[in-house]
C-alpha cells in the first residue's frame, strides 16, 4: 500500500508539479494536528529509530496538549534497556500515574486524543474525557509472562494499557465493566468507538474481543502495522 501511495505520489509531482499534503507525504515530518491517513502509522513507525524528529513531532502538540519529559536512555534492568523514551506526565487528560514511554508511543497517543478519543467521547457521551486511567506501559518480561515467548512490548515501553476512562460529567467507563460489542449501552458504544479510533494510530490495538487476558484492558501498542480486535 504504502509503496503504491508513494509511487502516485512521485508520478503526480513529476507529471505536474503537484504539491502533496504533508499528511500523505511519506517524507513530510509527522505534526499532531496532521489528519490521519494510511501514510501516518508508517510515518510513527520510521520515527522509532530517530529521537529528534520524535522530540519535534511531539512539540507540534497544541498548548496544553502534552507535558513529558525526555529521558536518556538507560537500562531499569539488564534485560530490557530503554531507548527513544519519555516521561509523559499528563495528555489532553489526566492520568492515574506517570508513565514511561516510547517516544513514538508518546506522539500516537497525543494524536489518538487529538483525532480520535475525544471525538468518541462527545459523540457517545456527549462529554470529555479528563482521565485515563492505565496499569503501566513499561515492564521486563515476555507476553504473557510466559518462559520461552518473546518479548512483550511492555519491555521496551511501547506499549500502554488502559483500563478506563473518567469524564468531565462525572461518568466513568470501565473496560472490563462495560465492554459490550453489540454496543448496547452509550458506555459500549464509547468503547467501541474508542477502539476503532485507536485502530487507526497504533501499530496493534486489543481489547476484550482478542482474548481472556485483555478482558479488563486495551493494550496499545506499536508494532505491526494495524492489528486491531
Amino acid at each position: 500500500m504504502l509503496a503504491v501511495i508513494a509511487g502516485l505520489i512521485w508520478f503526480g509531482v513529476r507529471q505536474s508539479g503537484w504539491t502533496v499534503p504533508r499528511e500523505w507525504n511519506p517524507w513530510a515530518p509527522l505534526a499532531v494536528t496532521d489528519p490521519i491517513t494510511p501514510v501516518t502509522r508508517y510515518k510513527l513507525r520510521q520515527l522509532r529509530e530517530d529521537r529528534p524528529a520524535c522530540l519535534a513531532a511531539l512539540g507540534t502538540a497544541r498548548e496544553g496538549a502534552l507535558r513529558f519529559d525526555a529521558l536518556a536512555d538507560y537500562s531499569p534492568t539488564a534485560a530490557c534497556p530503554l531507548e527513544n523514551i519519555v516521561r509523559v506526565r499528563r495528555a489532553g487528560v489526566d492520568f492515574n500515574a506517570p508513565f514511561t514511554a516510547s517516544c513514538p508511543l508518546a506522539l500516537a497517543w497525543t494524536m489518538f486524543e487529538e483525532h480520535g478519543l475525544q471525538a468518541a467521547a462527545q459523540e457517545t457521551l456527549d462529554s470529555r474525557v479528563t482521565r485515563v486511567e492505565h496499569v503501566g506501559s513499561f515492564a521486563c518480561r515476555n507476553i504473557y509472562h510466559r518462559q520461552n515467548a518473546r518479548r512483550s512490548e511492555h519491555a521496551t515501553a511501547e506499549a500502554l494499557d488502559v483500563v478506563g476512562f473518567r469524564l468531565a460529567d462525572g461518568q466513568r467507563v470501565s473496560v472490563l465493566r462495560d465492554w459490550d460489542s453489540e454496543g448496547g449501552t452509550a458506555a459500549a458504544r464509547f468503547l467501541l468507538a474508542a477502539r476503532d479510533a485507536a485502530c487507526k494510530h497504533f501499530g496493534n490495538t486489543l481489547g476484550p474481543e482478542y482474548n481472556a487476558a485483555h478482558a479488563d484492558h486495551f493494550h496499545f501498542g506499536m508494532r505491526g502495522f494495524g492489528l486491531c480486535k
